[in-house]
């Protein structure tokens, strides 16, 4: 199916991901893996697919790496915070339009320029995944000062 320049069709792509795969795994790795997939209560088939996936996204941007939280399993710089809150800083950065939009950012959030491309470039392959993080946490933020406010009507008593 490889076709005479290394790429493969879509075509080819589309029969590839519509078969089974049979991968031989070690007892250890099973094991581990079964573990895993029991402590988050999912399968190991999508232990599996999620670690993969995770694989491929850290060997097409080395600076990243994916991390769990109280928000849910997120990409971030390896030494350093979330994509999205780079992109986020990024975006307000853009809106003061300083002459070199990456060194503010890096020096705003005391990172190397390094990381910010790391995280742009992640963005760029991601915006989805990215821009949703950020809408969610948006709307968090959102929800606890509305909790805020109305814990603050309670405080300070009746007929304030």
């Amino acid at each position: 199916m490889a076709r005479q320049n290394g790429h493969r069709s879509q075509d080819d792509y589309d029969v590839f991901m519509s078969s089974p795969r049979s991968v031989r795994l070690s007892d250890d790795v099973l094991r581990r893996l079964a573990d895993l997939a029991g402590r988050r209560g999912v399968s190991v088939s999508s232990t599996i697919e999620r670690l993969l996936d995770e694989a491929l996204r850290r060997e097409a941007h080395p600076g990243i790496t994916f991390r769990d939280g109280a928000s849910g399993r997120r990409a971030g710089l390896i030494e350093g915070p979330d994509v999205d809150e780079v992109i986020r800083t990024l975006r307000a950065v853009q809106e003061e339009r300083p002459a070199d939009v990456v060194a503010t950012v890096a020096e705003t959030m005391s990172l190397s320029p390094a990381q910010v491309a790391a995280a742009v470039a992640y963005y760029a392959d991601h915006r989805d995944e990215i821009d949703a993080r950020i809408t969610a946490n948006e709307q968090a933020v959102e929800e606890a000062e509305a909790a805020w406010r109305r814990q603050q009507e309670v405080l300070a008593g009746p007929g304030r």
